[in-house]
């Protein structure tokens, strides 16, 4: 092979890994600004709750009831803001603080249980499912950080 013949090698060579390199680190940006798309699933999300709220409320809350309570939740939620009402690739661009208080949320979910005919018994059942719901909501990364107020405004919770 002639001298000439290796440096037109080596220019493509050089030319495919530029090509390569700037499409690498243009795609890895993108995806660093797009939220990751978490997936729930609400069988896997009555499955995890029920498993992780206290058994007096296991015994009290049938799975169809924890079913019915987080489909208010997500409701709730949805109404708040928090939940996007489309499946899309966004950038994370939450410009607001939501504040989210365990009153809020335990008084809508008792209102449309007994709305629609859920059986709820005690009050701290609708508490425990909520806090289960929202670690499976860590789980599987569908949650931001929590928030405290403080001064100079919100401060990320250690």
């Amino acid at each position: 092979m002639e001298p000439i013949s290796w440096v037109f090698v080596a220019l493509a060579a050089l030319a495919t890994f530029v090509i390569a390199a700037v499409v690498i680190g243009r795609e890895a940006r993108r995806l660093d600004s797009v939220a990751p798309r978490a997936v729930y699933d609400i069988d896997q999300a009555v499955e995890f709750v029920s498993e992780r709220i206290p058994s007096a409320s296991q015994a009290r809350l049938t799975p169809d009831e924890v079913g019915q309570l987080l489909t208010f939740h997500l409701r709730w939620l949805h109404d708040k803001g928090l939940q996007p009402a489309d499946v899309i690739d966004r950038r994370q661009d939450i410009h607001r603080t939501t504040i989210i208080t365990d009153d809020s949320v335990v008084g809508y979910l008792l209102g449309e249980a007994e709305a629609n005919a859920v059986d709820v018994l005690d009050d701290v059942d609708v508490v425990n499912v909520v806090d289960a719901h929202f670690d499976y909501f860590d789980a599987i990364g569908a949650i931001g950080p929590s928030a405290r107020l403080g001064e100079g405004g919100p401060k990320q919770a250690p």
